[in-house]
């Protein structure tokens, strides 16, 4: 059985921010951030707001505005009476953002076969190279940001604000699950599906294109059902 963590303390450590020319929301949102998505911050954690002042050494406002932003990214769930903490999705939740997701970015992607420029192909291109070089790292936070500009080409291709919209959402809530989904093993199939989704969009076979995704979409969502299935049993 795992031992519940009650205090950022316990679960992070941080130096104080404000050390660098960034604004202090934006350097705080991106501690935050990163703790989250390398797991240093686990699902279900608090995020006590006192204990952030004092571990960041910023103000009441600067980590209320920073919650705000993370929780409009997925990242952070304000519960009633109990206060912000890290999103913890529960297994139906997680199966209903990947199909989801899967339905709307192979959409997504079907579109940028149609529109994109060649020039948006090349760049869609050289991001799935740049990912399986993130892969051959095996950095979590490399390889999220890589698949991060993948998705940014998808979209901009794809010229539609509409698909845009709906899919920024799916994403914003399933990013914890994106970081569940990754593993070591998997790194090499993911490199080779989108390598297939390339070569379907430089063939001109949108359908394909979007079928690929879509396999790589549900792939990565078994992969995070997995890891919470282990979590809950562990729990």
């Amino acid at each position: 059985m795992t031992t519940s963590i009650n205090t950022l303390s316990d679960a992070w450590v941080s130096s104080p921010v404000g050390r660098i020319a960034a604004p202090l929301r934006e350097q705080v949102i991106a501690a935050l951030r990163e703790a989250i998505l390398d797991f240093r911050l686990k699902p279900g954690q608090r995020l006590v707001e006192r204990e952030l002042i004092e571990q960041l050494g910023v103000s009441r406002t600067t980590v209320r505005e920073a919650l705000r932003e993370l929780t409009s990214e997925g990242l952070v769930t304000v519960v009633p009476q109990k206060g912000a903490i890290v999103t913890q999705p529960s297994l139906k939740e997680a199966h209903d953002l990947y199909e989801a997701r899967a339905a709307l970015e192979s959409l997504l992607v079907e579109r940028f076969a149609e529109n994109a420029s060649k020039s948006q192909v090349i760049r869609l291109s050289a991001a799935a190279e740049a990912f399986a070089e993130a892969a051959g790292r095996g950095e979590a936070s490399a390889i999220l940001a890589a698949k991060d500009v993948f998705y940014d080409v998808l979209v901009e291709g794809a010229g539609s604000s509409v698909f845009h919209q709906l899919t920024e959402t799916t994403q914003a809530r399933v990013r914890v699950l994106r970081a569940k989904a990754m593993s070591p093993e998997g790194h090499s199939q993911a490199v080779e599906e989108l390598r297939g989704v390339v070569d379907a969009v430089q063939a001109g076979d949108g359908k394909r294109a979007a079928e690929l995704y879509a396999i790589h979409i549900r792939r990565s969502g078994a992969n995070a059902l997995q890891s919470l299935r282990e979590a809950e049993q562990a729990s």
